[in-house]
């Protein structure tokens, strides 16, 4: 895995809520810092990058000074329309510090089940990859309903790696990777260092679903595994 990993020229990377956020009180921007420099240095090395971000909800329910996720629709909207311009916001800054120009970009389901916005926005990613650009990626929770929506970001991080036919998926996560048990609940849990997608034994153990400010688990990271395998991306799920 290791050789496919440093063969990979074009790499979606998705960081998550749990990540981005310091214990629900806002963004983290020291830990967006760091992982910025790691990838400006892989944009040296000439690696090309498409960041998927997930934060925008945490982010304003941060600056509404909200402590639970809220369940009606208008509400996550509005923590998400409020909170993307402080996240797009970081990331630019953060990525400005080293000369790296970055552009947002919200999809839909929507625009990647339609053929011409597919085709669309397929050709805009490859224009700004090209230029040296890196993406920034996150869902439009602004106007998505409960029914249509992505649902966490690692399905649009799969989508996108599709998209864009990237050679490499890594999906940060608040966990070292994934385990053949619960760490949480088993001391004895391994780490699983390198499987198939399709191994129906990894269904067994990606059980659970994701933090109290996120979307996302362990099952749909194995399921944005098996999507990006369909374009022949490889997906690494590593601890952030």
């Amino acid at each position: 895995m290791r050789s496919k990993v440093t063969g990979a020229q074009r790499w979606v990377v998705k960081i998550g809520s749990a990540l981005l956020t310091a214990d629900g009180k806002g963004l983290d921007r020291n830990a967006m810092g760091v992982w910025v420099e790691q990838m400006v240095a892989l944009h040296e090395a000439g690696v090309e990058l498409v960041l998927v971000s997930s934060g925008a909800v945490a982010a304003g329910m941060s600056r509404l000074g909200w402590t639970a996720r809220p369940s009606a629709m208008h509400e996550l909207q509005a923590a998400a329309a409020i909170g993307q311009m402080g996240l797009v916001q970081a990331w630019e800054s953060s990525f400005a510090e080293h000369g790296r120009h970055t552009a947002q970009i919200l999809l839909t389901h929507d625009d990647l089940s339609d053929r011409k916005r597919y085709l669309n926005a397929r050709s805009t990613l490859r224009t700004l990859v090209e230029l040296g650009v890196v993406p920034v990626i996150n869902e439009n929770d602004t106007v998505v309903t409960d029914e249509i929506r992505f649902g966490d970001n690692d399905t649009l991080a799969a989508l996108v790696a599709n998209l864009v036919e990237a050679d490499l998926l890594v999906i940060l996560t608040d966990r070292d990777g994934m385990f053949d048990a619960d760490p949480r609940n088993n001391p004895d849990a391994q780490l699983i260092y390198e499987a198939r997608a399709d191994d129906p034994a990894l269904d067994a153990v990606a059980g659970g679903t994701g933090g109290a400010l996120g979307r996302g688990g362990m099952q749909t990271k194995l399921r944005a595994a098996r999507l990006a395998a369909r374009s022949g991306a490889h997906t690494v799920i590593v601890g952030g």
